[in-house]
């Protein structure tokens, strides 16, 4: 009898044979996916010493301009000139990242960084700093960043393939929040037991992770993207690409107003710490550890999507205007802390949506060039928006300030999904005219 025919006691055909049980291949969770591919470990690894030794030498750096000169507006100025170069050049700054290797541009930035910092701590220790020099190792940091900004962003697609880049993105976003929360406290041991020269040497050091990181990486398994060619009007193609994909062109356009109106926390937090709820500068820190970590929920969160559509990125952006709005007018402190959790979840989700939409929305000869857009919008913003906000909240009062920082980003959010919602509208009515049109062909 062959297998083909029936049982003689049943009548049945007999039972096939069950394949043989294959052992499942391991799959990550979804919220640590990237870490997966060998080269985002060692970049991941790399960021975090770096973004570390960045947020010690901030915090070095806004104390040192303080002892020289005693005023608040000095170190104002130290920060605008960090952030001005990427406002100005920023796109240039991304163009380089689309003709020339994003990896070797990279090993080139962290090295001038840890020559930037490596001057500001020999000038401390030797006291032969002064307050000119600080301005002037600024701007050369922050024409540096202009360049290393867009080509960090961007390099991230060629580190990991194209479907763990969301997750990322998102655990970079999240390595960083983390970085937030230790290097601040570091910087405030280092200030205080052996003084800010030795914080910025401290800084230099840390520019090796990410260099090391660089070096050991696999270079076979980096995902290769074609290089933009040498042209005139590359900046001028690069935006009008944006403008004709309006979904990258929304996103970006919100990011912006994102960054200019919402994240001046520096500014609210510490009027908010000291004016509204008589704290000091613990509660100021206590206020930042909170968003820190609302941030990286929200991160995770984000890195645990597979897709994300343009309706969610502007939700995201409603509700954390909305919860700054709240915080703005919470009576007690415990709702207070409580809207600084939504706003720090709501925050980072929206930024690693927002950000890993774009670059998977945009082709790799693109990619850089438009990061450098992306970057130019949400940190370029900032020398306007803080001293605006500043200045409300000094004559409008703390509360009104922090209102703008939520009603701005919420306005702007709304005004967005009103007019994508109109435009899905549009084109639901037009769907049946055009089947018609082509049935009739």
């Amino acid at each position: 009898m062959t297998s083909a025919t029936a049982d003689t006691r049943t009548g049945r055909p007999p039972r096939r044979p069950h394949p043989p049980r294959l052992p499942r291949p391991h799959l990550p969770r979804a919220t640590f996916a990237a870490l997966a591919v060998p080269n985002f470990r060692l970049y991941a690894g790399g960021q975090a010493v770096a973004n570390t030794g960045t947020w010690i030498q901030n915090i070095a750096l806004d104390w040192l301009v303080l002892q020289l000169t005693g005023s608040p507006a000095a170190v104002g100025i130290a920060m605008a000139l960090q952030f001005t170069p990427i406002l100005l050049f920023g796109m240039h700054g991304g163009m380089l990242a689309d003709r020339y290797p994003k990896r070797t541009i990279l090993l080139v930035t962290q090295l001038l960084n840890a020559a930037v910092a490596l001057a500001l701590a020999v000038l401390t220790i030797t006291g032969a700093v002064t307050v000119g020099l600080v301005y002037l190792l600024a701007l050369v940091g922050g024409l540096v960043f202009a360049v290393d900004n867009p080509t960090r962003q961007s390099f991230v697609s060629e580190v990991v393939p194209a479907h763990h880049l969301r997750n990322a993105v998102a655990l970079n976003a999240a390595v960083f929040q983390t970085t937030r929360l230790v290097g601040p406290a570091v910087a405030s041991v280092l200030i205080a037991g052996v003084g800010t020269g030795w914080a910025f040497g401290i800084n230099a050091l840390c520019y090796l992770g990410p260099t090391l990181a660089l070096a050991a990486m696999n270079t076979a398994a980096l995902v290769r993207h074609p290089v933009a060619a040498r042209a005139k009007g590359q900046l001028r193609s690069a935006l009008r690409y944006v403008r004709d994909r309006p979904h990258v062109a929304w996103t970006i356009a919100l990011v912006g107003v994102f960054g200019t109106f919402g994240l001046n926390f520096p500014v609210v937090l510490t009027a908010m710490a000291s004016r509204t709820f008589d704290g000091d500068a613990g509660l100021y820190g206590f206020f930042n550890i909170v968003v820190a970590v609302g941030s990286i929920a929200g991160a995770l969160i984000a890195g645990g999507r597979t897709h994300t559509r343009l309706r969610l990125i502007v939700a995201l952006g409603a509700a954390f205007g909305l919860a700054q709005l709240l915080a703005a007018f919470a009576p007690t402190l415990e709702l207070f802390v409580a809207a600084l959790v939504a706003m720090g979840v709501t925050n980072l989700a929206f930024q690693a949506m927002a950000n890993s939409t774009v670059q998977l929305s945009v082709d790799p000869e693109y990619r850089g060039r438009v990061m450098g857009l992306y970057m130019l919008v949400f940190i370029g913003g900032t020398p306007f928006g803080a001293p605006l906000i500043g200045w409300i909240t000094e004559h409008a009062g703390v509360r009104a300030g922090m209102a703008v920082c939520g009603a701005v980003p919420l306005l702007a959010a709304l005004v967005i999904g009103a007019v994508l919602a109109r435009r899905a509208a549009r084109l639901e009515r037009a769907a049946p005219v055009a089947a018609r049109a082509a049935a009739a062909r």
